[in-house]
């Protein structure tokens, strides 16, 4: 039977983003305040995913060999380390959160059967990257506070209390919202960034954090005076607002996903199919899971 099984491990190293054919002033333009000499530090958290066959032990895999190959190519390196010195591959490109997950597949890849590898730079940025050449996904995660009233504006009261309980209530009820979007894209060979980050973070943003923070969201958001601000619909209408933005800063959104409180989340995956694309014609992504 196959199972994939994750082992996580951690470390802790500085890096700098500086393209030395790049002027002082061009470096902090592109890479802001990361470009700042001599670098800066982050406690890495990272999950190898595996795949296998279970076998008479049930195991995939002896979790103590795993974790040995992990420290001895990868942590015992990397730990406590400037690594734009620390591997020759981090010359060639940058040591960006997805690029470090790029190569930390490669020297893993001879030694466990990868499926994934997950890179934490810090609880609200990661990377993902599963093999495929120069692809990887970026995820920035956020927040922002509102109310909602679920209550469909053509039936009464009562209907409404019915099938949304006491979310129907007339004032509403809040929310902190957290708010996790996934960028799907080309790492470039150079800088090690498959999306200006900076610039998707003013994104995200302007089209959601701002807008969205401190509303009551069936009266300050026209949308939702019409559609019901259930977490699936906030959800579909972010993918909506984010998509184009982030397609032209050379990305693509690959989830939305939103978590309503420790008990409710969704997400939203915006295919490439022209069925669950986003576009001026108004198609849709489609819901994957609540």
């Amino acid at each position: 039977m196959q199972c994939i099984v994750n082992r996580r491990a951690q470390f802790s190293a500085s890096h700098r983003y500086w393209l030395p054919e790049l002027s002082e002033a061009e470096n902090i333009e592109k890479f802001g305040a990361c470009s700042r000499f001599p670098g800066h530090g982050h406690n890495y958290v990272l999950f190898i995913s595996l795949t296998g066959e279970l076998d008479e032990y049930g195991m995939v895999l002896n979790l103590s060999d795993v974790k040995h190959v992990i420290k001895r190519e990868v942590t015992s390196q990397l730990d406590f380390s400037y690594l734009n010195d620390a591997w020759a591959e981090f010359q060639q490109t940058l040591p960006t959160t997805e690029n470090i997950a790029r190569i930390i597949w490669q020297r893993l890849a001879p030694h466990l059967p990868l499926v994934r590898v997950q890179l934490f730079e810090h609880p609200e940025l990661w990377a993902d990257y599963m093999g495929n050449a120069m692809e990887a996904y970026l995820t920035i995660s956020t927040h922002f506070s509102a109310a909602h009233r679920l209550a469909h504006p053509n039936l009464s009261n009562e209907e409404n209390t019915e099938i949304y309980g006491k979310c129907a209530r007339p004032h509403g009820h809040g929310h902190n919202y957290h708010l996790e979007v996934t960028v799907k894209g080309e790492i470039d060979p150079r800088t090690g960034m498959l999306v200006d980050l900076g610039a998707l973070n003013q994104v995200i943003d302007d089209y959601v954090v701002e807008p969205f923070d401190h509303t009551f969201l069936n009266k300050d958001i026209p949308y939702f005076a019409e559609v019901v601000p259930t977490a699936e619909n906030i959800a579909l209408y972010i993918s909506n607002l984010l998509r184009s933005p982030i397609q032209e800063l050379g990305a693509k959104l690959y989830k939305v996903k939103l978590i309503e409180s420790p008990n409710n989340s969704c997400e939203i995956y915006c295919t490439e199919s022209e069925s669950n694309s986003v576009s001026a014609t108004g198609n849709q992504p489609v819901l994957a899971s609540v």
